[in-house]
Parts: structure tokens; C-alpha cells; sequence
């Protein structure tokens, strides 16, 4: 097997296949010092497709797990399927539901799932989103005229379309689906944080932290979610030629007049991941090779994940600064997910702006949290932080 990717998703994805009896060999492309205890990385970088086949066909890779969107988007899928490899993650065609949210406005509102209205006019309280890729980055929630001219330059500056939509309130959630064509089976729902600090407060950022099972969306209602929001999607993706083979990820919230969609990805989301393989007790592995005949079998205990992010991110990152206490939060009981590290002379150091995630387990989500927090204050590198209420509102 061969995931590819380098981040806490694709580690915490090594992880989960690496429990598996039938996995024989497991590699990476790249990887990072965390997944290299678990497999064989490769320097191939993520967005290298003639690189990447190169080493899944030298390497007689029986399942290419892709773990970011901007491959996927790309045509990764299309070129393995094309050589003859097997490989979890959707054609170029399926993945522009999230490489295009115009794309996935138009899916939506062909399969007759809600989501929120586009305003012809921009004016606060809205949401300005660009319409590619952004590494979660991509949008601004405007609740007055300030938040939204500020909105409008960032979104310019990205130098791709955008579009204003109606600002829907509510609780979110996250729900990922297994796909293979118009079959698909759900994981449990999870709830991330996408700003920067506590309270919800400052730039939206890839993600801060997660946690799962949640306390107000049961895990027993992930069937009817799917039936409502992705076997729709699936169905249309189908009709139009591009059936879809992955995860598909769809960021919903709760409003006054029911579930609504905010967006759709084609991949596992981070880092929602995180929180939700370690509740997994069937095989991934059959999972993402297409086996989806019945749910997967989930452990009603919680999981709580707490990033821990450099002092510029989102806006920057930091390398090279040594990180010490990794392995006295293991030997704690969590779970450590490399996100952004690399190895410098035998040192574990810096490598990004999410550097490491930190998953707590307990019977409930109070349990989880306060193990994630206490692995968390083991771990120290200079201009560490993180969020300090991630679960506090479960």
C-alpha cells in the first residue's frame, strides 16, 4: 500500500492501515518522521503524478490511498487508473466538487440538497468563498461591512472567482462518506475548528482541532445524513459521467430549518481524521478498497484532537526548531499525529504551521479532552500554541 501525503491526516491514515492483517508493506510519499515509524517513505512529492506511478509500478502498489485534494483534483486518480493501479480517491471529474464550488452549487442544487442561497449583492452578514482550492483558507464569514471589504481584497488576492452566499447559523458538523459509484457507507459525524483561536476568534485556518462522537448529531443518525445530503450528490455526480470513488466529505450545519450543506471535499478531512480512526474498530482497509456491504463498527469511546501550530500560522510557519516531549505524551496514552516535522540531524524539528496533532481517548468526551490537553502540556517547542477550547462546548 502507498499513501501520499505528508500531513496529520496522512499519518493518522498510516496508522489506521497500518493495524491491518493484511497489510503486508506500507508506504509513504513523502511522509514524515512520525509515518516513517510505520513505513517506507519515499521522496516523491505529492504533486509529481509522473513520480508517483513511477514508484507505485516499481513498487507493485496493490492500493494508492491519496490523502490531500490538490492531487486528486489534479488527475492523480485518472493517471494510476489509467497504468492498470488500484487507488482510493475520486477522478479529476468527481474532485472538482470541491476544486469548484460553482461545480458543487450546481450539483446541489441538481440533486435537490440544501445549502445556502447566492446573493447577487455583497452585503454583510455573509460568506465570501473563493471557488478553488485555498487549504481551507478559501473563506471569510463577513458580519459587518468592514469583516467584508476585508473579505473581498483577501479573496482578490487569491486571483481566482469567488462568489458571496448567504451566512447560515447554526452548529457544523462533518460527515464522510466511503464512496464507490452511488454505494457508499458513513463514518461517524465529527465537529472541527476551523479558527485560529479560542472563542472562534481570528482567521479561518485548515483546522485546530476535533473531536467525535458529538453530543447534539449521534453517531445512529450518520445513515440518514447520508441518504439525504450524499446519496443524492452521488447519484448526480453519476448522472453526469463522473461517478465518485473515495471519501466524500461534506461540511454540513444544523440551521432552524434542518441540515444544510456549507461545502463538499473528495478526500478525508484534517483534522477530522484524526478523531475519527482512532474510534474505527473494523479494518480500514477493506473499507478503501470498495468492500462496503455494511457500516463500519465504531467504539462508542471519544477521541479529542488538539493541533499544535506554530506562532505565524495560519498566515506563516516555522522549521527547524527542535520539539521535545513527543514521547512522553505517547507514553501518557495519546496518540501523536506528525503534521508538519522533519528530522534534523536525528532531532525531531519544525516543519509547517500545523506541527503536530495530539489525540486524547476516554469514555467520554470530557475523558478525551482533558487526556488530549494534559499530552499536550508534555509537548514544547518555541512559539508553540494552540487553542485551549477544543470539546469545551461538548
Amino acid at each position: 500500500m502507498l499513501v501520499v501525503g505528508s500531513g496529520g491526516r496522512e499519518h493518522a491514515l498510516a496508522w489506521a492501515l497500518s493495524r491491518s492483517s493484511d497489510v503486508e508493506e506500507l508506504h509513504a510519499a513523502p511522509g514524515n518522521p512520525g509515518i516513517a515509524a510505520l513505513a517506507h517513505c519515499h521522496p516523491v512529492r505529492v504533486d509529481d503524478q509522473a513520480a508517483l506511478v513511477s514508484l507505485a509500478r516499481e513498487l507493485r502498489i496493490d492500493l494508492v490511498v491519496v490523502g490531500p485534494e490538490a492531487p486528486l483534483v489534479a488527475g492523480l486518480a485518472d493517471e494510476l487508473r489509467r497504468r492498470g493501479i488500484s487507488v482510493f480517491g475520486p477522478s479529476a471529474a468527481a474532485a472538482r466538487i470541491e476544486g469548484s464550488k460553482a461545480f458543487a452549487k450546481e450539483v446541489l442544487e441538481a440533486a435537490r440538497v440544501p445549502t445556502a442561497r447566492l446573493l447577487p449583492v455583497a452585503r454583510p452578514p455573509c460568506v465570501v468563498k473563493a471557488d478553488g482550492l485555498a487549504a481551507g483558507k478559501g473563506a471569510w464569514v463577513c458580519r459587518t461591512r468592514e469583516e467584508l471589504d476585508a473579505a473581498l481584497r483577501s479573496a482578490e488576492r487569491l486571483g481566482q472567482p469567488f462568489h458571496v452566499e448567504e451566512l447560515l447559523e447554526g452548529a457544523e458538523l462533518s460527515l464522510f462518506a466511503v464512496a464507490a459509484g452511488e454505494t457508499a457507507v458513513a463514518l461517524p459525524p465529527a465537529r472541527d475548528y476551523k479558527r485560529a483561536g479560542d472563542g472562534d476568534s481570528g482567521p479561518n485556518t485548515g483546522g485546530m482541532g476535533s473531536f467525535s462522537p458529538l453530543p447534539d448529531v449521534p453517531d445512529s443518525a450518520a445513515p440518514e445524513i447520508l441518504e439525504a445530503v450524499h446519496l443524492p450528490v452521488l447519484r448526480e455526480l453519476a448522472r453526469r459521467g463522473a461517478p465518485f470513488q473515495g471519501l466524500l466529505y461534506a461540511g454540513l450545519i444544523s440551521t432552524a430549518e434542518g441540515l444544510q450543506v456549507i461545502e463538499f471535499n473528495c478526500r478525508f478531512g484534517d483534522p477530522e481524521t484524526q478523531s475519527l480512526l482512532p474510534r474505527l474498530e473494523s479494518d480500514l482497509l477493506p473499507l478503501l478498497a470498495g468492500e462496503l456491504g455494511e457500516p463500519p463498527r465504531v467504539s462508542p469511546r471519544a477521541a479529542v484532537t488538539v493541533v499544535l501550530a506554530s506562532a505565524a500560522y495560519p498566515e506563516g510557519g516555522d522549521s527547524g526548531t527542535p520539539i521535545e516531549g513527543v514521547a512522553e505524551a505517547e507514553a501518557a496514552g495519546a496518540l501523536v499525529f506528525h503534521a508538519g516535522t522533519a528530522l534534523h540531524d536525528g532531532r525531531l524539528v519544525t516543519n509547517g504551521g500545523r506541527i503536530l496533532d495530539v489525540v486524547g481517548l476516554g469514555e467520554t468526551v470530557a475523558a478525551a479532552r482533558t487526556a488530549a490537553y494534559a499530552a499536550a502540556g508534555r509537548i514544547q517547542f518555541a512559539g508553540m500554541r494552540y487553542r485551549t477550547d477544543i470539546a469545551a462546548d461538548a
